[in-house]
């Protein structure tokens, strides 16, 4: 799994993964998700699962596939804790802290975790930018643009999470927990400078301005769910299950930015952008899976989803010259978004002999309208799509297991993606929501085969229709606009190794390489595109175990150059290296981490129209080294029981 400079999860190299946490559908983007994965202690961490082929019980969003994050519950009896204490310095420092306590006894389970981050960091965007005007046929240099951002910024949060299982009976669990994220006084913000050089065709400087920035973020949001798990106790009846989740979401934004203009030989005035958006988004949702054995070898599964999702945003700017202040009417809007989803789906399971057979169908309705109050654009979609999936799995001996897999699926524009506010960098540069985005649908097939349960060789093909991808386009003379734009398709071809190797009892290492071809095929800003290109992903993850408590972790990846839509990126890569030392008769664990070691995670990427050709590049801060301090308190006594919680059910994200 993959995060591009825009942010964007890819998974084997494609775009269109849905990220979950316990089940859940989560509002993350890759820099969210990178950023929750850092905060999270290790110890509170039991595995990512990506399913690249979901049978029908999952929903049918994320072409690409699925991360599903699972996060441990203390299996210990009584009462018990942990807690961790980090800090890390790149270019900025950055501390977090954590603690985590769980109250276990027959019948009952209580838990609850926090978790408090605190950091500061920067970003570096540069561009470059030629503007091209067709003449006698022929494109012809009108004007560049040299553009510099820096940005500084801190931000601080508490992530908290509070629940309860409870046996109502021996046949009946009902659970329940509460997940929030809080942002205390004062508010995280940020900093931003630029300096843009403007030149005409032969190359002379005909302006350039500088531009100051500030903003500040508050993002608290809040999630619940409760779930019921009951087997009936009729055995001849194929003990059936039952599981059933009531989730509530509610996740509110507020953003203020403001920037000011400094024009050094136009003499044009100063002006002075002021921006204030609010938005909140509710989620609602309701779910229920029967699952039951038919006979000694198949399994049924069956269930029914809804769920109800709004989102409300007004976005005001304001614009100051020379002491007058007028509303901007081209940035300013309010936008509301309303749908609703409903879902059925039937999945059967056999086995016979060597062979495992899987089948399953989703039907998924969807009505949702937009609302544009200002602009008075508005939409409505109503739509019934079918997701067929099917898998057959050959197990020829203990050493060889061959899968076949076939799916369509669905990738549903993100809110965020959907709204058609302007997040603004300098005065030609910003971003925007597209509420004219439509769904992609994708075919996918997998061959895969792995080799004593260890080494896997898996071959794939996904054909898209419609698919989303992010673009950064010219919208004038001397202004771009970056937003997520549909293309007309796109075809997927990927060879995938896996290859987990012992070169020692005390060295494990797991190597990774992806070998994949996107070709693109679409019009946009007047430009045609149908182009391919391969590229190939590697990772390699070494794990060292020592004596006397002593460990180390060396892990590497590389990223070759590849096409996304109308982008090219540059190969980057990094190097990370982790020690650790266990204490207090392994009740406590020091680490030593240090990321990207040789910084060389900064992206650079081209965009080409017709008329227009940009060069970015991108800088975070990457490099980072980060002690920490881990350790747990109660009884080491497991439950004799390992029971599992509720359903596993999904929540509508936000993107």
């Amino acid at each position: 799994m993959t995060v591009d400079a825009n942010d964007n999860l890819a998974l084997r190299g494609r775009q269109g993964l849905l990220v979950m946490i316990d089940g859940k559908r989560q509002p993350m983007t890759g820099a969210e998700l990178a950023d929750y994965l850092r905060a999270l202690p290790a110890d509170q961490l039991k595995s990512i699962e990506l399913i690249t082929s979901p049978p029908a019980k999952y929903d049918a969003q994320g072409s690409a596939g699925i991360i599903d994050i699972k996060l441990k519950k203390d299996q210990r009896v009584g009462t018990n804790g942990s807690g961790n204490i980090s800090y890390g310095r790149g270019q900025f420092g950055r501390f977090s802290t954590s603690a985590s306590g769980n109250h276990r006894q027959p019948g009952l389970n209580l838990f609850a975790s926090t978790t408090y981050t605190r950091r500061s960091n920067f970003g570096m965007r540069n561009t470059f930018r030629r503007f091209y005007e067709t003449r006698d046929g022929q494109p012809v240099l009108v004007s560049t643009a040299d553009q510099r951002n820096n940005q500084t910024g801190s931000d601080h949060f508490l992530i908290w999470r509070a629940g309860a299982d409870v046996d109502l009976s021996k046949n009946t669990i009902l659970g329940g927990v509460v997940t929030g994220f809080a942002v205390p006084n004062p508010r995280p913000g940020g900093s931003s400078n630029n300096v843009s050089y403007f030149y005409d065709g032969a190359g002379q400087l005909t302006d350039y301005y500088t531009a100051q920035g500030t903003g500040q973020g508050y993002n608290p949001n809040i999630t619940a769910n409760l779930n019921l798990k009951h087997v009936f106790a009729n055995a001849k009846a194929g003990k059936p299950e039952l599981t059933a989740d009531l989730d509530y979401a509610r996740y509110y934004t507020h953003r203020l930015q403001s920037l000011t203009t400094f024009y050094e030989l136009s003499g044009r005035p100063e002006t002075l952008l002021n921006g204030d958006q609010t938005g909140e988004l509710i989620i609602q949702a309701a779910k229920a899976d029967y699952t039951r054995t038919l006979s000694a070898n198949t399994t049924m599964e069956a269930g029914v989803k809804a769920s109800r999702v709004f989102s409300d945003n007004d976005l005001l700017f304001l614009n100051t010259v020379e002491g007058v202040t007028t509303v901007d009417q081209g940035r300013s809007n309010r936008f509301r978004y309303d749908e609703l989803i409903s879902a059925a789906y039937l999945n059967l399971s056999h086995k016979m002999g060597a062979l495992n057979l899987q089948a399953g169908l989703r039907g998924e309705q969807t009505h949702a309208t937009g609302q544009q109050v200002v602009a008075a654009d508005n939409f409505r979609r109503d739509y019934y799509q079918l997701f067929p999936t099917a898998s057959v799995k050959y197990t020829a001996g203990p050493a060889h297991e061959w899968t076949a897999a076939l799916s369509r699926r669905i990738n549903r524009p993100s809110y965020r993606q959907l709204n058609p506010f302007r997040f603004v960098i300098d005065p030609t540069t910003s971003g925007s929501g597209n509420p004219n985005l439509r769904p992609e649908t994708s075919y996918n097939l997998e061959l895969s085969h792995t080799f004593k349960q260890k080494f896997t060789t898996a071959l794939s093909y996904s054909l898209t229709t419609d698919p989303i991808t992010d673009v950064a386009q010219p919208e004038n003379a001397t202004s771009t606009l970056s937003r997520y734009v549909n293309l007309d398709r796109q075809h997927y071809t990927s060879l995938t190794l896996t290859a987990p190797l012992t070169p020692a009892k005390w060295w494990t290492v797991y190597n990774n390489a992806v070998f994949f071809y996107i070709h693109y095929q679409g019009e946009l800003a007047g430009t045609a595109l149908n182009r391919g290109q391969g590229a190939f992903n590697l990772s390699s993850n070494s794990t060292f175990t020592f004596g006397k408590g002593w460990g180390a972790e060396l892990s590497g990846n590389y990223y070759s150059r590849q096409r996304v839509g109308f982008f090219v990126f540059q190969d980057y890569g990094q190097v990370n290296l982790g020690v650790q030392k266990a204490l207090w008769d392994r009740k406590a664990t020091l680490r030593l981490a240090a990321n990207d070691i040789f910084l060389t995670t900064p992206l650079r990427a081209q965009s080409n129209y017709n008329n227009y050709q940009e060069d970015l590049y991108l800088r975070r801060d990457t490099r980072v080294a980060t002690l920490s301090l881990s350790w747990r308190l109660g009884n080491d006594k497991l439950t004799s029981t390992n029971r599992r919680s509720g359903a596993e059910d999904e929540k509508r994200r936000a993107q």
